[in-house]
């Protein structure tokens, strides 16, 4: 019955078109999409986006870490590991990233993350995944840190999609007390307030407990996108004292490492709390559940990423390999149990989301760099992506570098930047000191980068994850090949957005926000 209503109604749109019927094409064509969405929502799956803050590629138990990570562990055992799916090596490239489903260079974000005393944010002219999956039909909800920028209220995230918001703007804080820098000032917000009753309630909790209230109080016939940034492992590093207990003998001597391993095991406990609510509910058996980390860990705050080589910042693999899985009810029984080793990127979740899930369209928005790999992950086919662009930084530069490769480069390699396509990896602007880092529970030695003047780096990934063979030498044809790629990204690239810092204007204590970080008046 319902398709026979679209029918007619197409029938009727498509004769006023013939017609010109007084320019009321364009007013029903929108009633059109509105019934279109309307009557596809009954088939919607709902989709639950959970992300990690500098959680390492090592620090969960599937990846041999020590650390308890029992939910997590289940369910990437009976979903999809996805075992060569990247992000970006730190905060606010990876959640741009997600959320436009365009590389930093089309953004302006690639030069590091958004200062809260910056007059910037995600470029307000961007679609955002939120208002599409908004306009498929469904209820929108952020939970968590947002870190997107603050300083307009058009960056805001109830102003970019999103129906209900819950967390920290800025890019981290004390998880008790929802401060940074100093106590006074206060980052913790419920939609477009600040929610001060929060103020001594673990992050985690919070965000835990806001997810499950929202699923509890979930219009069955309305299918929602939830996206739930957990703030942990994030430094500053605490947690309430009993996560920590059953890790003190394993690491006595290192107090960063036991908090840290205590933030990933309450988040564990935190990710199965949210599953058991969806259960209970029962809109579980309708649910994708994806999980992702958003960069390398940092190894002065207790990550670990071995053994990859690098860390969070790091264009090598340990600064953006991602622990990443999806977990469904609706995977295909063939790939349930699986591991993928497709490439995937935090950019594709875009597509995959409201073309592959909502079964909706990307039309409005700007070229997209993400690819919809929804019947690729859902059914283990191959992925549609062969080639990801890291990023490329014109403000970070390393001088030095071979003059034969300077010789044959149409690139600047003192630019950081790297790509991957198909087996290769190109890395510039990076002297290579950076090594393996072992915890000490694998009785592994630390292992530092080489000494050399070389900026520039290729790897056959695909046969040699760890980056420990540079083939730029053996190679001189795949390496010139790869940097005429990376010199026509380049070409394409727009201006980095990072403007100089405004203390005193965006100082909340100041500029009578009550001192809550919140939106401020730039001075142009």
């Amino acid at each position: 019955m319902e398709s026979r209503k679209v029918f007619v109604l197409f029938i009727i749109i498509f004769s006023l078109h013939l017609t010109n019927a007084n320019g009321k094409f364009k007013k029903y064509n929108k009633m059109f999409k509105k019934f279109e969405a309307k009557s596809a929502k009954s088939s919607q799956p709902n989709i639950l986006f959970i992300l990690s803050d500098d959680h390492g590629y090592r620090d969960v138990g599937y990846h041999g870490s020590l650390f308890d990570t029992p939910v997590l562990d289940e369910m990437a055992a009976k979903g999809v590991k996805l075992e060569n799916y990247y992000v970006q090596p730190i905060c606010s490239p990876t959640r741009s990233q997600l959320l436009t489903g365009r590389y930093q260079i089309h953004t302006g974000l690639q030069h590091a993350v958004l200062q809260p005393t910056a007059p910037a944010c995600l470029p307000t002219d961007e679609i955002t995944l939120a208002q599409k999956m908004k306009e498929a039909g469904y209820a929108t909800h952020m939970i968590g840190k947002w870190h997107m920028g603050f300083y307009e209220e058009a960056c805001l995230p109830n102003n970019r999609g999103f129906d209900t918001y819950l967390g920290l703007l800025l890019g981290g804080g004390y998880h008790f007390t929802h401060s940074f820098p100093t106590p006074q000032y206060y980052d913790f917000h419920k939609d477009c307030s600040a929610a001060k009753e929060y103020n001594g309630t673990y992050s985690t909790y919070a965000m835990t407990d806001r997810a499950i209230d929202i699923i509890n109080n979930q219009d069955g016939d309305k299918p929602f996108f939830m996206y739930l940034a957990y703030q942990a492992p994030h430094a500053p590093l605490e947690v309430p004292e009993q996560y920590k207990d059953p890790y003190r003998s394993t690491f006595k001597d290192d107090d960063n490492r036991l908090t840290y391993a205590g933030m990933v095991s309450c988040l564990d406990e935190g990710v199965g709390n949210v599953t058991a609510a969806l259960k209970a509910k029962g809109l579980y058996d309708n649910t994708v559940i994806i999980f992702s980390s958003d960069n390398g860990g940092s190894i002065q705050d207790g990550g670990n990423n071995w053994p990859l080589r690098g860390c969070k910042l790091s264009m090598f693999e340990g600064g953006m390999r991602a622990i990443g899985f999806v977990h469904s009810p609706l995977l295909s029984d063939n790939v349930k149990g699986t591991v993928s080793n497709e490439l995937y990127h935090v950019s594709d979740w875009f597509p995959t989301f409201v073309e592959g899930i909502a079964g909706w369209n990307t039309d409005g928005t700007k070229p997209l760099d993400g690819f919809n790999q929804w019947e690729s992950i859902r059914d283990g086919t191959a992925s549609c992506r062969t080639e990801l662009l890291h990023n490329i930084d014109p403000l970070w530069v390393v001088p030095g570098g071979r003059d034969w490769v300077r010789e044959l480069s149409p690139f600047n390699i003192s630019i950081n930047a790297a790509l991957r396509h198909g087996d290769w990896k190109i890395v510039t602007g990076d002297n290579g000191e950076t090594g393996w880092i072992a915890p000490p529970d694998t009785g592994y030695e630390t292992i530092p980068g080489p000494t050399t003047d070389q900026v520039t780096w290729l790897f056959n990934v695909t046969g040699d994850p760890l980056e420990q063979n540079d083939l730029s030498c053996e190679r001189p044809d795949i390496l010139a090949w790869m940097l005429k790629k990376l010199q026509k990204y380049y070409l394409d690239s727009v201006p980095v957005i990072y403007p100089p810092t405004q203390v005193l204007n965006a100082d909340p204590c100041i500029n009578g926000n009550d001192c809550v970080w919140g939106p401020w008046t730039p001075i142009n």
